[in-house]
C-alpha cells in the first residue's frame, strides 16, 4: 500500500475527536465549509481548484486491515473506534463551486454534509487538496493575465515540495491557462501537453556546441528547441543560424531557441535580431530561469520578443504568497447553525450560497454571501456534486474546466491584477440575522468578530 495515499494521512486529533464523538453520541448530521478568510497581498481574486481530487478522496477513503492493526497497537484507541473505522464509507453530500471559478474572502468553495464523525475525519486531506491546488491555480492565473499571448509552461517539478505537489501544480496551472508542463506523469495521468528541451549538461558533454546542437537535432527532429545560453548566448544564436541550412536539408526545422540565464529581455532582443537576419523568422524565443510576475510585467512593458516562458519555482511554491489563511469549519450540527467567535477567526453560520452579479459588459460586479435558502439576484455559484457518497451529474473533463477558467478570467472585475481595492462581497441581512440568533442562543455577544 502506498503510505502517501492511505487513510492515516491525517492529523491525530481527527481520530481522537471521532472516538470522543462516538462515546458521547455526537453522530448527528454536521455541515462543514471550506473557505479562505482573507486574500493574500497582491491577490485581487482566487481560483478554485482540486475538487476532482477531493471527490476522488471521499469516494475511495477506506481503512486497510494493516492500518487498523497499527492503530490498535498504538494503544491510543478503543475497540469501538477501530470497528467504526473498519466499516468506514463516506455517505454524505458535497456542494462546491466548479473548478476554475474565481472566488473571494469568506466564500465557501466546498461544503460537506455528513454524520459528524465522517465530516470531521475528512478535514485534513480536504484542506490539503483544495488549499494547494487553489493556491497554484490562483498564482498561475495571475501569470497568464500578465503574459497575454505567451505560451506558458510549468517547469516546477524539481522545486516542488514533494512529488504529489509537483503533479498537482501541473494540473492546477493547466486549468488556469498554462499551455502545458515539463512533468511527464502529468501527461499520462491528466493528458496535459508536455514540453521539453535539453539541459546544459548535454551541451557540456560535447567539445563543440554546434556538434551538440546537431546531435540533438538528429535524434529529436520534431518540435526542436535548442538551449543557447551554456556559454555565450549571442554567439550560440549565430551558431544556430549557421547550422540551420544543414538541418533544413535533413528536413529539420528549428522551432525555437531557449535562453535560461542573464538579462532575458536584452538577450531576447539580440537573439531575435540575429535569427531574423539569418532568415529564421519563424524560430521562436523561449525563456526560463527564475521568472515571476515582476519579470513577466517587465517583458510586456519593455516589448521583449519572447514567445514562450518556462516557470518553475515561483509557480509551484507560490513564492510571494505560499499559503492561504483558509479553514474548514463547522457551520451546522443536529439541525442548528453554529459559528466560531474567535477574534480574527469568526465564521458565518449555516449552509451558505454565493450569488454573483455581472455588469452590462458581463464582468463580475459584486457577490452576495447568503444562507442557502435566501436567494438573491445573480448566479448561484455553489452546486451539489455528491449525494449519498456518490458523484452526481456529468463530470467535467479537464478541458471543460480549463474553458470555464478562461471564461472566468475574461469576466473578472475591471482594474489592475494587484488592485488594492477589494472586490465587494456583501453579507446578506438574513445571514447577519442568523449569526445574531446563534450568538443569542449560545450566550455570546452579538455581531461578527472578523
Amino acid at each position: 500500500m502506498d503510505p502517501f495515499q492511505g487513510a492515516l494521512l491525517t492529523d491525530l486529533y481527527q481520530l481522537t475527536m471521532i472516538q470522543a464523538y462516538l462515546e458521547s453520541g455526537q453522530t448527528d448530521t454536521a455541515v462543514f465549509e471550506f473557505f479562505v478568510r482573507k486574500l493574500p497581498p497582491k491577490r485581487s481574486f482566487l481560483m478554485a481548484a482540486g475538487l476532482e481530487q477531493a471527490l476522488d478522496f471521499l469516494d475511495a477513503l477506506r481503512f486497510s486491515q494493516e492500518e487498523l492493526d497499527w492503530l490498535e497497537k498504538t494503544g491510543r484507541f478503543n475497540a469501538r473506534l477501530i470497528d467504526y473505522l473498519a466499516n468506514f464509507r463516506f455517505s454524505g453530500e458535497v456542494h462546491a463551486m466548479p473548478e476554475g471559478t474565481l472566488f473571494f474572502q469568506h466564500e465557501p468553495i466546498l461544503r460537506v454534509t455528513a454524520p459528524l464523525p465522517q465530516a470531521q475525519l475528512v478535514e485534513t486531506r480536504l484542506i490539503n487538496i483544495l488549499h494547494y491546488q487553489s493556491l497554484i491555480a490562483s498564482k498561475a492565473a495571475r501569470m497568464v493575465l500578465l503574459a497575454p499571448g505567451k505560451l506558458l509552461v510549468d517547469f516546477g517539478l524539481r522545486r516542488a515540495h514533494g512529488s504529489d505537489a509537483g503533479l498537482m501544480a501541473a494540473r492546477a496551472a493547466y486549468i488556469a491557462g498554462f499551455a502545458g508542463t515539463a512533468t511527464l506523469l502529468a501527461q499520462k495521468v491528466f493528458g496535459i501537453p508536455t514540453y521539453g528541451t535539453m539541459a546544459h549538461s548535454f551541451i557540456q558533454s560535447f567539445d563543440n556546441e554546434a556538434a551538440a546542437f546537431e546531435a540533438f537535432a538528429r535524434t529529436r527532429p520534431q518540435n526542436l528547441t535548442l538551449l543557447i545560453d551554456t556559454y555565450d548566448t549571442v554567439a550560440a544564436a549565430r551558431t544556430v543560424v549557421a547550422l540551420a541550412p544543414r538541418l533544413k536539408e535533413l528536413g529539420i526545422d528549428i522551432q525555437a531557441v531557449r535562453i535560461d540565464s542573464g538579462d532575458l529581455t536584452a538577450l531576447s532582443k539580440m537573439v531575435r535580431a540575429i535569427l531574423d537576419a539569418g532568415g529564421l523568422t519563424k524560430t521562436g524565443v523561449f525563456v526560463s530561469g527564475g521568472i515571476d510576475e515582476e519579470l513577466l510585467t517587465a517583458f510586456e512593458r519593455e516589448g521583449a520578443p519572447i514567445d514562450g516562458i518556462g516557470i518553475g519555482t515561483s509557480l509551484v511554491t507560490s513564492s510571494d504568497a505560499p499559503a492561504f489563511d483558509c479553514a474548514y469549519k463547522l457551520q451546522e450540527y443536529a439541525g442548528l447553525p453554529r459559528r466560531k467567535r474567535s477574534t480574527g477567526k469568526a465564521t458565518w453560520p449555516g449552509r451558505k450560497q454565493v450569488w454573483r452579479r455581472y455588469d452590462g459588459e458581463g464582468r463580475m460586479m459584486s457577490d452576495t454571501l447568503s444562507i442557502e435558502d435566501d436567494p438573491h439576484e445573480g448566479e448561484a455559484l455553489i452546486r451539489c456534486v455528491m449525494a449519498g457518497g456518490r458523484r452526481i451529474g456529468q463530470q467535467p473533463t479537464l478541458n471543460d474546466i480549463r474553458v470555464h477558467a478562461r471564461r472566468e478570467l475574461a469576466r473578472r472585475p475591471k482594474g489592475e491584477i494587484n488592485s488594492p481595492v477589494p472586490y465587494p462581497v456583501q453579507v446578506s441581512a438574513s445571514l447577519e440575522q442568523l449569526a445574531a440568533a446563534v450568538d443569542r442562543r449560545t450566550g455570546q455577544m452579538e455581531g461578527p468578530s472578523f
